[in-house]
């Protein structure tokens, strides 16, 4: 997970208080307070979106239109960057922007997404992966999104015991 990147102070793994003291501003917001008052499912499961624009942050995350969290239990298991642009002609210039400065290998080693080449690539690591996706009207749906692929596994884990437990036995 220590390879896992870094946007702008956003990670992996990060408490929804850990993410708010990015967003100053963020904890008065009705909008934020009002998704944090929600406990999180059965399963441990709660979510969380920003828009940084309505924030003191908004120079930090100029260009980001909103940043969604989903947490297990308590920690985000996946951060998921919205961008307004630019628009790209093929994801690999998305791709190669992102990777920048970071020590991720460049867009020839990412996995196209079958059908949707040119838009959307993969990179499959040991602890996480990253989804780069590059489309709509001037880019306002380009985004990066990271998983922690152990907080995946145990959520799906803890769905097949919930259905198994839910499904009556045959006698």
């Amino acid at each position: 997970m220590a390879a896992a990147p870094v946007l702008k102070g956003l990670k992996l793994g990060m408490t929804p208080d850990e993410v708010l003291a990015l967003f100053p501003g963020s904890k008065e917001d009705a909008e934020v307070r009002a998704r944090l008052s929600k406990p999180a499912n059965p399963l441990g499961v709660s979510d969380l979106a920003i828009r940084p624009a309505k924030f003191e942050s908004r120079d930090k995350f100029a260009g980001v239109s909103q940043v969604t969290f989903n947490f297990l239990d308590g920690r985000a298991s996946t951060v998921n960057v919205g961008y307004d642009g630019p628009a790209y002609s093929h994801v690999d210039e998305f791709v190669t922007k992102f990777v920048a400065g970071t020590n991720l290998p460049p867009p020839d080693q990412w996995q196209p997404y079958p059908g949707m080449d040119t838009q959307l690539k993969t990179l499959p690591c040991k602890d996480f992966e990253i989804r780069v996706f590059a489309g709509g009207e001037g880019g306002n749906l380009n985004y990066v999104l990271i998983r922690d692929l152990a907080a995946d596994k145990e959520l799906k884990d803890r769905r097949a015991k919930a259905r198994a437990k839910a499904s009556p036995s045959p006698k």
